[in-house]
């Protein structure tokens, strides 16, 4: 009898595990699968929500899958149906609408909530977003925003990490007037350092955004506007609050499982349940952190070669960080552990840090090395360089001796680049090399890919998965299908793979 898997949660997250365990069981003879999404939406990718609000994607165009894809699968899929509680001692999940289901597993995949702070006026006296106050989240979300923020009008954005600049920056693209509050020294003072976060707040007040560093907003008043600490009010019509989020562990905590800032769990991807499961951000492991896709989509697969026992040797031991910034007219990535400076704890004579600095131009480049290796960078501005970059923090090879080229993107002369860099010569590129960070996939398995009959970007994209996940790696794919196209049989032998 197939063991009973039932998933909370339809993210990107959940779904990927479900596909996972269909890839190793297509005929659903180990596994029957039965999914609960809280959200009436199908799944969807959620890294694309900001291309939704600067206007390049459509809500619809960024559904992971076709109407029909739950019953191809064998899946009992249940969306706008919220698990309530679970039952350990029964195995059962409780259900909104009064029913309950069993498992034999439990997956929880529920991600991630909005933290909202505890500014006056932004929530109703019920606990819901007040009158002209946004979240930036999921689907419906964007539908507010795009409802609030019309052009010619002017939103107040709380916080400059990632989510709010790219929603500030896809406003402004719409024609509506921005203002960023942002409590810290700097922007995105997880992944830059004071001198990026110059350059970037300089770049995007050159594109129509407003930045204001170490000033946190005081009261929401829709008739008079956000009240500062600073002593000043802005005159906004809406607030989008993008100050952070917070694992969703309530039902595991309910239910008596460990959770310490998220749902903990280990190599195998197990809670202190044996029986209960936690992929995605609502999980804590100490490999990784959480609010980016690649890790969750490395957890799914390797829960779901544990779960049908395809792969029971599988373990995850944390992802490598890179983290894009998806704005248009800015290009930004931020490798590994980039703050790193002389004098740090770890920074022993073998660490090298180099910078170069262009504000005018809107560019900033960083590279930390120790023993030869990068262990973080910051790009800005850079693209060639952030590509080569990439490429060898991922392939953990010695950087080149010229870390002057390096550092602006002249060290791989010639080369293709890939990460979601431009790809200039694809021929000269090693087999092994990422393509795509989010779905693990390489050089290599786009051309075993065409070879066996996907010969357009698109079908790339479905057998590979590749620029499936944030997106950033587009158009390195159509750069490798058009020199696919292009190739001479010669150029694609095993020498040039």
């Amino acid at each position: 009898m197939p063991r009973r898997i039932v998933i909370v949660g339809h993210g990107m997250v959940g779904a990927r595990f479900v596909e996972e365990v269909r890839r190793h069981d297509p005929a659903g003879e180990r596994a029957s699968l039965t999914v609960f999404g809280a959200e009436s939406h199908p799944a969807y990718n959620r890294v694309l929500l900001s291309t939704v609000v600067a206007g390049g994607l459509t809500a619809a165009s960024i559904g992971l899958h076709d109407p029909d894809w739950a019953t191809r699968r064998r899946v009992t899929l249940r969306t706008g149906v919220a698990v309530t509680a679970i039952d350990r001692p029964a195995r059962r999940v409780l259900l909104a609408d009064g029913t309950s289901e069993p498992y034999d597993e439990l997956v929880l995949a529920t991600g991630s909530r909005a933290w909202v702070p505890p500014t006056d006026g932004l929530l109703a006296e019920d606990g819901a977003l007040a009158d002209g106050v946004a979240t930036f989240r999921d689907l419906d979300d964007c539908a507010r925003i795009l409802e609030l923020g019309r052009p010619g009008g002017r939103v107040a954005v709380l916080g400059g990490g990632l989510l709010g600049l790219e929603a500030a920056r896809g406003l402004v693209g719409r024609g509506v007037r921005v203002t960023v509050l942002h409590p810290h020294p700097h922007l995105m003072e997880r992944q830059l350092d004071p001198g990026a976060s110059g350059v970037l707040a300089a770049a995007l007040g050159k594109l129509g955004v407003d930045v204001r560093l170490n000033v946190m907003a005081k009261r929401w008043t829709p008739e008079l506007g956000l009240e500062c600490d600073d002593g000043t009010t802005l005159s906004v019509d809406a607030v989008v609050v993008s100050a952070g989020v917070r694992p969703e562990t309530d039902l595991a905590d309910d239910a008596g499982i460990a959770v310490d800032r998220g749902i903990l769990v280990d190599d195998r991807m197990g809670t202190s349940d044996d029986r209960v499961h936690a992929i995605g951000d609502c999980a804590r492991h100490p490999g990784t952190v959480s609010g980016l896709v690649q890790p969750g989509f490395e957890q799914a697969e390797v829960l779901a070669g544990l779960l049908t026992g395809a792969d029971p040797a599988a373990r995850y031991l944390g992802t490598p960080l890179v983290t894009r910034l998806k704005a248009r007219d800015i290009d930004l990535a931020a490798v590994g552990d980039p703050l790193v400076e002389p004098g740090a704890e770890w920074a022993d004579a073998s660490v090298e840090v180099l910078r170069f600095e262009d504000p005018f131009r809107g560019r900033y480049a960083k590279i930390v090395l120790r023993h030869d290796r990068l262990v973080g960078a910051i790009m800005l501005g850079v693209p060639d360089a952030a590509a080569s970059v990439i490429q060898l923090f991922d392939s953990g090879a010695p950087v080149p001796s010229d870390r002057l080229a390096l550092l602006l993107g002249r060290a791989l002369p010639g080369e293709a680049t890939s990460a979601g860099g431009p790809v200039g010569s694809p021929a000269l590129l090693p087999s092994g090399a990422l393509i795509c960070r989010c779905n693990t996939v390489s050089k290599g398995a786009l051309l075993t890919a065409w070879r066996a009959g996907a010969t357009d970007v698109a079908a790339l994209s479905k057998v590979t998965r590749a620029g499936t996940g944030c997106g950033s790696c587009q158009s390195a794919v159509s750069g490798i299908c058009d020199w696919l196209a292009a190739a001479e049989p010669a150029e694609l032998g095993e020498g040039a793979a």
